[in-house]
């Protein structure tokens, strides 16, 4: 085969597909869709789960968690890391870690930086050496040690223009001043703790490091040579079993749990985008099966072209080989048209992620057409090809000669469509049924898990989280001082109803605490609960419904008995049967001579961590009380609340230059971007897309399919019209084929569909993976057109003149 025939070859085959414009650019067009949407949803798919973790000898890294039954995988505190690192013999490093925003000192003010606190072994544990300066040394994480910190390279540069002498500089962060040590390499990147610009070593100085019940660390350890995860599990395991024996007030009930470095970083998104990699499989089979298709149809259309060919001499090889041609020239269309089309979804997708969120996926900086991408879509692009090319190669059969030269394969169309079309329409179906299914599944759990009763109301509601500086507000009556001050100047501002402050906003996790109640038998139980302090206009700003006893009051302050308020999964939880009014709590570590706290009310359950789990059991502690100079401010509006947020952080400057700010945002902002809401919603979008197209490509396939079938079976109505036939016959003989075919792709789709709907149960919200209203949603939605598409062929059929038919033929 010469290189001279190739290229006849080639040439003949952009010939044809000219000849037959309308036929190219639908295919092209189609394959280069699955492609797209096949190499983008890869792209994220690649950056990942298969890109390993940009760390030495990444598959030994593995993250150490606390472990109780209602958080399987929880925050280490300082005291049990320190004994877990000296007993444990199956790791050759442990090291803790903390996010952390810093209060950076700047000229133009005090800024807020995202950062981390980590334990001296922290890097050596991960494997990642400075490019400049040097790592922590052992021990420079003990409260004696000078406060030292690392940079980020992107840290590096923008503050210190990648000046080389800049270690030994000092950095002041909360007010103390820092010497930079080191700076790390530009491709450095631990997604847990997002962009953070500065590691600063980590003293336990702090009230929480001190208690053993107070959990506020993360671990990461390496693998000894021999030791499996299971096995490291299991050994950590009976030392917590040993601590709980030895503090049984702090750590009865708690295990541990060690799972891979990659599973404790990815394991939220994981599920989602195999997903979503599965959504855009199946369309690219929708997509290979349309324009398959398109060939079948197209190559019946040319029997008597390849019989002709034939009979002049033309070898079964080269005539197989223009169709391979032929197919490839279209593939290679679609492919590069889908990989341009790829290059930009990607850049769509990554513009859909909130910015907040995008910065906890720093392994998401380089996604574009790398090698794995390209190679990927070549392996698709290759897949394609030899399907396209042999499908005509296989359905002429050359031994069909006589029949071609004389029929042209004419009479042959109806069995074409009965026995392989009829076929490839079925799988169509059924496929765009299960995408169909599984979007309308994913939409109905995002509609329920954003109007889930929060609680709380959350439209005209706008907040602002403030850091005041310790050097000016360390001390309770600072805080208290602050706090009110904040609220006097934001209640001034036009259109505010009212203002509150809370140490954490609803929706969004926060601290837990263990309690014990007073008068109780108490031997160590595991009483842990949601932890917020708040001031006293806290819930009548949120609207929050109180159902017994009194809200808090500006009278609630540190010369007063310590009061709580609790809310209904705590009272069902903990009081089952009994009047909570009234009663005393304390902290389960507290000492005989600490004050209880007495409950005064109990509102209805909020909200408080993410839209998608069950509500924990939450106390409210006065923040007059127990004030803190790091908190979230609620402000209620008459007007929009959108509108208030940058007045609201001017106001606070005004107070205070050295206060920072950050995470403006609404209510409604805040609950319709929280992680949960987002996956649902890109996982509800993504696959809704895929079915859109789906639902389009199976409808004009079936379509295309019975108006071939119809145009190649003309002789026959006609002669069923001129013997008598009504037109009615003639819809019936039509539809009742088209029926029987979209009947079974809709049952074989709808049976796939429940065992899909059966693997994605975790992604669903408040609805059940076999929803009847939803399968019968679904088949009607696409019964209906289906048959519409069968309806105009038909039509067109019985509208035939048999004269016209007969004297034609």
């Amino acid at each position: 085969m010469s290189g001279e025939s190739i290229l006849q070859d080639f040439r003949f085959a952009i010939r044809q597909l000219r000849k037959s414009s309308g036929f190219a650019f639908t295919a092209i067009l189609i394959l280069a869709l699955g492609i797209c949407a096949n190499v983008a949803i890869f792209a994220f798919a690649d950056a990942i789960l298969i890109r390993p973790l940009p760390y030495q000898d990444p598959s030994r890294l593995v993250g150490v968690y606390e472990s109780i039954p209602l958080c399987p995988q929880c925050n280490l505190s300082y005291p049990d890391y320190l004994d877990w690192q000296r007993l444990n013999k199956v790791f050759t490093s442990m090291a803790v870690y903390d996010v952390y925003g810093f209060t950076l000192n700047t000229p133009a003010g005090a800024q807020l930086v995202e950062g981390a606190r980590v334990s001296d072994a922290f890097f050596r544990t991960l494997g990642v050496n400075p490019i400049l300066g040097r790592d922590f040394h052992a021990g420079e994480d003990l409260p004696a040690a000078p406060p030292a910190a690392l940079l980020s390279y992107a840290a590096w540069q923008q503050r210190f223009g990648g000046k080389p002498d800049v270690i030994g500089m000092t950095v002041t962060l909360d007010g103390v001043p820092h010497t930079i040590i080191g700076v790390l390499p530009r491709e450095f990147q631990f997604a847990p703790v997002g962009s953070a610009q500065f590691w600063s070593s980590l003293q336990p100085t702090n009230g929480c490091d001190k208690r053993r019940g107070c959990h506020d660390l993360y671990g990461v350890a390496r693998l000894n040579d021999g030791v499996s995860i299971q096995a490291a599990a299991a050994a950590m395991r009976v030392i917590a079993k040993d601590l709980e024996a030895q503090y049984p007030d702090s750590n009865r009930g708690q295990g541990a749990a060690v799972l891979s470095l990659s599973d404790a970083i990815l394991g939220d998104v994981r599920p989602v985008l195999l997903m979503l990699l599965s959504g855009a499989g199946l369309l690219l089979l929708i997509a290979c099966v349309n324009v398959s298709s398109l060939l079948l149809v197209r190559s019946e259309s040319r029997k008597r072209e390849i019989a002709v060919r034939r009979a002049l001499g033309a070898s079964p090889a080269r005539l197989v080989r223009q169709f391979v041609t032929e197919g490839l020239v279209l593939v290679a269309a679609g492919s590069a048209l889908g990989l341009a089309s790829a290059k930009w979804t990607m850049q769509l997708f990554l513009s859909l992620i909130p910015a907040r969120m995008l910065a906890g996926m720093p392994y998401l900086s380089g996604i574009g057409l790398n090698l794995h991408v390209i190679a990927f879509a070549c392996a698709v692009s290759l897949a394609a090809g030899v399907l396209f090319s042999l499908i005509p190669a296989l359905r002429l059969s050359l031994s069909d000669l006589r029949e071609g030269l004389t029929e042209g394969g004419r009479g042959s169309a109806g069995t074409v469509w009965r026995r392989l079309g009829s076929n490839l329409v079925v799988l169509e179906l059924a496929t765009a049924v299960v995408l169909l299914v599984g979007a309308a599944l994913l939409g109905q759990s995002l509609y329920r898990l954003l109007h889930e009763n929060i609680g709380i109301e959350a439209e005209h509601l706008a907040t602002l989280r403030i850091n005041a500086p310790d050097s000016s507000y360390a001390k309770d009556e600072q805080a208290v001082a602050l706090e009110r001050q904040v609220v006097s100047r934001m209640a001034s501002l036009p259109g505010v109803q009212s203002v509150a402050v809370t140490s954490m906003l609803p929706v969004s996790g926060g601290n837990t605490m263990w309690i014990k109640v007073v008068g109780r038998p108490y031997n160590g139980e595991h009483n842990e609960v949601g932890y917020r302090q708040v001031s006293s206009g806290y819930f009548t700003t949120l609207r929050a419904r109180l159902l017994r006893g009194r809200y808090f009051t500006e009278q609630d302050d540190a010369s007063k008995p310590p009061v709580i308020i609790i809310d209904q999964s705590f009272a069902k939880k903990y009081f089952l049967g009994e009047d909570p009014i009234g009663k005393q709590l304390s902290y389960a570590d507290d000492k005989p001579s600490q004050p209880s706290m007495q409950i005064v009310g109990i509102v209805d359950d909020i909200k408080e961590g993410p839209l998608d789990r069950d509500t924990w059991p939450t106390m409210y502690v006065a923040f007059n009380q127990d004030p803190n100079n790091n908190f979230s401010i609620v402000v209620r509006t008459s007007q929009a609340e959108q509108s208030l947020l940058p007045v609201m952080a001017s106001t606070v400057h005004q107070i205070d230059s050295g206060i920072t700010t950050f995470f403006e945002m609404t209510m409604t902002e805040k609950i319709s971007n929280s992680p949960a809401a987002y996956l649902h919603r890109s996982s509800a979008w993504l696959v809704g897309g895929f079915a859109a197209v789906a639902f389009l490509l199976s409808v004009v396939g079936l379509y295309g399919v019975v108006a071939y079938s119809v145009s190649q079976r003309t002789r026959e109505i006609g002669i069923r019209l001129a013997l008598g036939a009504q037109p009615g016959s003639v819809y019936r003989l039509i539809l009742k084929e088209a029926g029987w075919l979209t009947a079974l792709g809709i049952a074989v789709g709808l049976a796939c569909s429940l065992a899909a709907a059966t693997l994605m149960r975790g992604l669903l919200f408040g609805v059940r993976s076999w929803d009847l209203p939803t399968l019968a949603a679904v088949a009607i939605a696409l019964g209906i057109p289906a048959m519409f598409a069968s309806y105009l062929p038909a039509r067109r059929a019985a509208s035939l003149d048999p004269v016209e038919v007969l004297r034609a033929e």
